[in-house]
């Protein structure tokens, strides 16, 4: 996900501005909610590990007013952008396999993972949380468990992937996860998220936010029943096949009204770039003879338009 789409959409799930909706207080129940995990322990600022940090753009989200005890990645380009952009003095460079407890500082708040999603993706090969890559979540629970078997795991904990996680292995993969989070004594709950809320970009992402059930939980928080908005088919469907015990820690996330995107591609996309060049016509005709019968279509309207038109075009290069 892009730094600033994952930036607002963090700002958004875990609410810390002081924005009021409608019927809402001054200060976000998402950031009453974190205010009492940290009061429960006596402590100020909240405090969060963060495991596949990337370049740390869940840091960037979560802002100034949340500390940073421990990152991990294994990725040394991905380690130069997080020093570049936060120093590197919390950043351990390395394995999650190899990661032990102790060396996770004192009790986070709030440990974040957006484990990786090849093997749950639709563009994968469909191994699932049995990969080799998106199996790296198995090794970071582990982590959580010994955390608890410590009296020191955290009040929060969100987990961030694809939606392929939601009907990966006809939902085993969703179920497995959802088990681990019951077993350690969490309650939670999921939201797909789109960042074409956001930005003009559509690409919605699954949100898994749990909470240690010892920790209380503002009202206005939850619902009796999902949302269309943050709830979709595949989610219910998912909720849907999970075990009578888990779905008793089930919680259905109730978030604010989205702000009104009043955005376009057009608007911030440069107009006359000088630092990429342009295809030729024959690479043009080229990309244009790839696209399918329907993409045609809308490309002739938007060329009989009289105005500005600006679309996208990608082409997958994933090998695994």
């Amino acid at each position: 996900m892009a730094g600033a789409d994952f930036t607002r959409l963090a700002k958004y799930m875990v609410c810390l501005g002081r924005r009021r909706h409608k019927g809402a207080r001054s200060l976000s129940s998402f950031a009453m909610l974190k205010k009492r995990s940290c009061e429960s322990r006596g402590m100020g600022g909240p405090t969060y590990y963060e495991f596949f940090a990337g370049g740390g753009m869940v840091r960037a989200g979560l802002g100034p007013s949340w500390r940073c005890l421990f990152a991990n990645d294994f990725d040394i380009k991905k380690a130069e952008s997080y020093r570049a952009n936060w120093g590197g003095t919390e950043l351990h460079v390395g394995d999650v396999r190899q990661v032990e407890v102790k060396q996770l500082p004192g009790q986070a708040d709030l440990i974040w993972a957006s484990f990786p999603c090849q093997d749950l993706s639709l563009a994968g090969a469909g191994a699932g949380l049995a990969g080799a890559r998106s199996g790296t979540f198995w090794p970071f629970f582990e982590l959580v468990r010994k955390l608890r078997a410590e009296g020191r795991h955290p009040p929060l904990l969100a987990l961030e992937n694809v939606c392929g996680a939601l009907t990966s292995h006809g939902g085993k993969d969703f179920g497995s996860i959802c088990d681990a989070l019951a077993g350690e004594g969490y309650r939670f709950g999921a939201l797909v998220i789109d960042a074409g809320l956001f930005v003009p970009q559509s690409r919605p992402r699954l949100f898994i936010i749990a909470a240690r059930k010892d920790v209380a939980i503002p009202l206005e928080l939850t619902a009796a029943d999902p949302s269309k908005a943050f709830h979709t088919r595949a989610l219910n469907a998912a909720f849907a096949r999970l075990r009578d015990d888990v779905r008793d820690h089930w919680l259905w996330w109730r978030l604010p009204p989205t702000p009104s995107r009043d955005s376009t591609l057009l608007d911030i996309i440069e107009k006359d770039p000088t630092d990429v060049p342009w295809h030729s016509p024959q690479q043009t005709g080229e990309l244009i003879g790839r696209m399918s019968p329907i993409h045609r279509v809308r490309l002739a309207e938007a060329i009989h338009r009289n105005c500005e038109v600006v679309g996208t075009a990608f082409k997958r290069m994933r090998n695994d």
